[in-house]
C-alpha cells in the first residue's frame, strides 16, 4: 500500500492505556464514540512499554504496565469492526518518567556502559513482536518508533531494523520523527511512507512545511502527520507540544490551533492527513468536556471542526 491516493483522516487512540483498561466495555465505547464523533478513516492504536532509564538497555514489554497482547489484538479487531484502517504503533518510554528522546548512548563503545546494540537488541524483539502481531491482524500500517530524537543518528542500526520487520510484516512501515526533525533523519528512503509530529505553533505552520515540503520533494515519499493536536488550554496554541503548561482551559484555543493547521495543510496537496493527538481508552463524562484540558477533543469545539475537515477529505 503506497498511500499515494489515500488521505488518512485518523486519531490516535488508547495512549495512556495501562494494563487491563483496553479489555473492556468501556473501552470499546470510547472507540465507537472516536470514530462516530470525528469522522475518521483510520486509528494509530499507540500503546507504550517502559524501559527504567534513558540509560537502560533493556525493555520489558511483556510486563505490566504495558497492556496485553490480547488487548492490543482486541483494540485492533474493535477498529476494523468500526471499518477504521489501523496503524499499529508501539512506543518505548522511560518509568522515571524522562521523555524517550533523551534515550542515548556513547557512539563508541565504551567498556562497562550501556551500549547501542544492547538497547537495538532489545528494541528490535520489542519492535518485532508487534510487528508479528499487525501482519496477524491485518494492520495497514505499522510505526516502528516515535520521537526518539537520539536514536534518529543512528541510520545504519535502523535499516537492519526495518529489514527485520519486512521479513514478518508486509504492510506499510513509517517512523514518527519528532517535531522539526524531519530534515534529520537520513534512512528515509528504506521506509514506505515519511511520519512526523505536527506540534507547531499555530502562526509558524507556513513555514515548517516550506521546511518539510524539502524532506518530501527530496526522497519522493507519501508524508502525513502521525501525531498533532493541542490541548484545550490558554497559551497551548503557541506551544501544543507543552502538556504541562499552564493555563486555564479554553476549548475556544484549541480550535483555533485547528483551524490555522488546517488551513495551511489544506494548501499543500503533499500533506496526506493526520493521526490526531489523541483520544484515550477511558474517556471523561461528555459534561466534563469544557472543563478537561487536554489534548483529547471530545465533547469540545474542535470535534465538529475535525469531522467536517475529515468529511471533506475521505468521503
Amino acid at each position: 500500500m503506497s498511500l499515494q491516493n489515500e488521505y488518512i483522516g485518523g486519531i490516535t487512540w488508547g495512549f495512556m492505556g495501562r494494563r487491563g483498561t483496553w479489555s473492556t466495555d468501556e473501552a470499546e465505547r470510547s472507540m465507537e464514540l472516536m470514530s462516530s464523533v470525528t469522522g475518521a478513516n483510520w486509528t494509530a492504536i499507540a500503546f507504550s512499554a517502559l524501559q527504567a532509564t534513558p540509560q537502560a538497555t533493556e525493555i520489558p514489554y511483556w510486563e505490566e504496565p504495558t497492556v496485553s497482547d490480547e488487548e492490543v489484538k482486541r483494540a485492533i479487531g474493535k477498529a476494523k469492526s468500526l471499518q477504521l484502517k489501523v496503524c499499529l504503533k508501539p512506543i518505548v518510554n522511560c518509568a522515571d518518567g524522562t521523555w524517550r528522546a533523551h534515550i542515548n548512548f556513547f557512539d563508541k563503545d565504551v567498556p562497562c556502559e550501556p551500549k547501542w546494540s544492547q538497547w537495538f537488541s532489545s528494541y528490535t524483539n520489542f519492535i518485532l513482536h508487534f510487528a508479528a502481531i499487525a501482519e496477524e491482524t491485518g494492520c495497514e500500517m505499522f510505526c516502528i518508533g516515535c520521537e526518539l530524537v537520539q536514536a534518529d543518528r543512528r541510520a545504519e542500526e535502523w535499516r537492519t531494523l526495518i529489514a527485520e520487520v519486512r521479513k514478518i510484516y508486509s504492510g506499510t512501515i513509517t517512523y514518527n520523527c519528532d517535531k522539526y526533525q524531519e530534515d534529520n533523519v537520513t534512512w528515509w528512503d528504506a521506509l514506505d511512507v515519511i511520519s512526523s509530529s505536527g506540534y507547531y505553533p499555530e502562526h509558524d505552520w507556513e513555514a515548517q512545511l516550506d521546511r518539510i515540503e524539502a524532506v518530501v520533494q527530496s526522497y519522493d515519499k507519501p508524508f502525513f502527520f502521525m501525531e498533532a493536536g493541542c490541548p484545550s488550554r490558554i497559551g497551548s496554541a503557541a506551544i501544543p507540544n507543552d502538556w504541562s503548561l499552564k493555563g486555564e482551559p479554553s476549548e475556544e484555543e484549541q480550535n483555533r490551533f485547528y483551524e490555522a493547521m488546517f488551513r495551511s495543510c489544506e494548501a499543500r496537496e503533499w500533506v496526506q492527513g493526520f493521526m490526531l493527538w489523541d483520544w484515550p481508552a477511558r474517556l471523561y463524562p461528555i459534561e466534563e468536556a469544557a472543563q478537561n484540558d487536554d489534548y483529547c477533543m471530545y465533547g469540545k469545539q474542535a470535534a465538529s471542526l475535525i469531522k467536517d475537515y475529515f468529511t471533506t477529505k475521505t468521503k
